[in-house]
């Protein structure tokens, strides 16, 4: 058993049989490269006599290159399921992982933007961009974002399949799941628009979104017409893409929707992610109350 033969077999773990995002597929293969780079082992059996001690030792190496909390807790959950799969792969009866305790990681609350500002952000990317069916491409990925809840990379991930338009589409998230998202007359309009003015064309096989030369288009070139835009506007480095996201739900819950709802909108798997947008709402009430309350002033 080689090492290449170990990352393969855990490469096709996560992506087969786990079915985990091909970013995930990435850190994780990472940091199981790591941990047999240092360790220097590329038997199962071996590897499935890993310990706390190892992997805390393994941990406080990547602490010193500077690793965050956040990319630490990361780290730590990727070997200690590396680990579990070594155990199952030796045939081990309970192939629990090593019992470790990882760093706090503080979870922020999103900071979403207006309506104003989300519906400004895609007219601005538009009215920036060098070519016209460039500026409409990135319109309706942002208004994808923002009016139907999609992360990033599921706008970039539909293909000609999703042709034609109605008032619903189907998203495929994390782990492969698929859900039923509406379409707001404004969400197709835009898509629409892209699609009469770009020069590519688009079968059922074919990216939805394309870059300047035909490929799939990249999150980074949304990232980046997204920055500029948020400059000209004036507002805050929190104002991503992912931020659009996060106003959809933000905006939903204000208006009335539930939590349980929201959760199907949004493909979360727990309830407990959706929730975090209840702090939100509350948060947004606050800064209204210190604003307006007379007591403030």
């Amino acid at each position: 058993m080689t090492r290449a033969d170990i990352l393969a077999a855990w490469h096709d773990y996560l992506s087969d049989g786990r079915r985990r995002s091909p970013h995930t597929v990435r850190v994780y293969g990472a940091a199981a490269a790591r941990l047999l780079d240092e360790l220097g082992e590329s038997d199962w059996g071996l590897l499935a006599r890993i310990e706390a001690p190892v992997l805390r030792r393994q941990l406080a190496l990547r602490r010193a290159e500077g690793l965050s909390n956040a990319s630490a807790a990361r780290e730590l959950s990727a070997l200690k399921q590396f680990v579990s799969f070594a155990r199952a792969q030796a045939g081990m009866v309970d192939p629990a992982p090593p019992r470790m305790r990882g760093p706090r990681v503080k979870k922020g609350i999103p900071r979403p933007v207006t309506p104003d500002d989300a519906v400004n952000l895609a007219d601005t990317v538009h009215e920036d961009a060098a070519e016209e069916w460039i500026g409409a491409r990135d319109r309706a990925v942002l208004l994808l974002l923002y009016g139907a809840g999609m992360r990033i990379a599921e706008a970039l991930a539909l293909t000609g399949a999703a042709l034609p338009l109605g008032e619903t589409i189907v998203v495929t998230g994390k782990g492969n799941k698929q859900r039923v998202v509406p379409l707001l007359p404004l969400v197709r309009d835009a898509v629409t628009d892209y699609l009469a003015k770009t020069p590519w064309p688009t079968s059922k096989a074919d990216p939805l979104f394309r870059g300047a030369k035909g490929g799939a288009l990249s999150q980074g070139m949304v990232q980046k017409a997204m920055a500029r835009a948020r400059i000209v506007l004036g507002l805050p480095p929190s104002a991503t893409p992912h931020a659009l996201r996060h106003s959809f739900a933000t905006h939903l819950l204000g208006a009335g929707a539930d939590l349980r709802s929201l959760q199907e909108l949004l493909g979360h798997v727990s309830l407990g992610s959706t929730q975090i947008y209840t702090k939100v709402d509350a948060a947004t009430l606050l800064d209204v109350y210190r604003g307006a309350h007379p007591r403030e002033q």
